[in-house]
């Protein structure tokens, strides 16, 4: 018969891919709180912090779902969804050291993470060395009825 992935395959290895993949859901959920309240009451205010915390949820929310999302086309997803996580990270934390009065509130990113505890800032870093080690990789198995295991 046709090899197939099982579903114990499909998913992140136990350890680190599941460690990445909790850490990346709890970021999720802060950050889209954190954007949709700063959106709904004070979006005048800082309206640039407050749409880079907006993009930083969608950016963890396609993380999550690439890192637990079977096949090659969402380990793709995966890398390319952190690796523009780890350049928004550096681009925003360098420009909210440089012109601060650009973003007039901090955002997720702001600083490097530091309102994260630079979670933000460590996380792509692991996240890329995860998937550049073979994380993520299904590994083929016999489908069942076939007398093989």
């Amino acid at each position: 018969m046709t090899a197939s992935t099982s579903p114990s395959a499909r998913r992140p290895s136990a350890g680190v891919g599941r460690v990445l993949v909790v850490v990346y859901a709890i970021l999720a959920l802060a950050a889209t709180g954190r954007s949709f309240y700063q959106i709904v009451s004070k979006f005048d205010e800082a309206p640039v912090a407050y749409a880079l915390s907006a993009l930083a949820a969608v950016v963890y929310i396609v993380a999550t779902v690439a890192l637990v999302a079977p096949g090659e086309t969402w380990r793709r997803v995966a890398l390319g969804t952190i690796g523009f996580e780890l350049v928004g990270v550096l681009v925003v934390g360098t420009m909210s050291l440089v012109v601060p009065e650009f973003f007039g509130h901090p955002s997720v990113w702001s600083w490097f993470g530091s309102g994260y505890l630079f979670i933000p800032l460590v996380l792509p870093v692991l996240g890329l060395l995860y998937l550049s080690r073979g994380g993520r990789t299904a590994v083929p198995v016999a489908t069942a009825g076939s007398g093989r295991a």
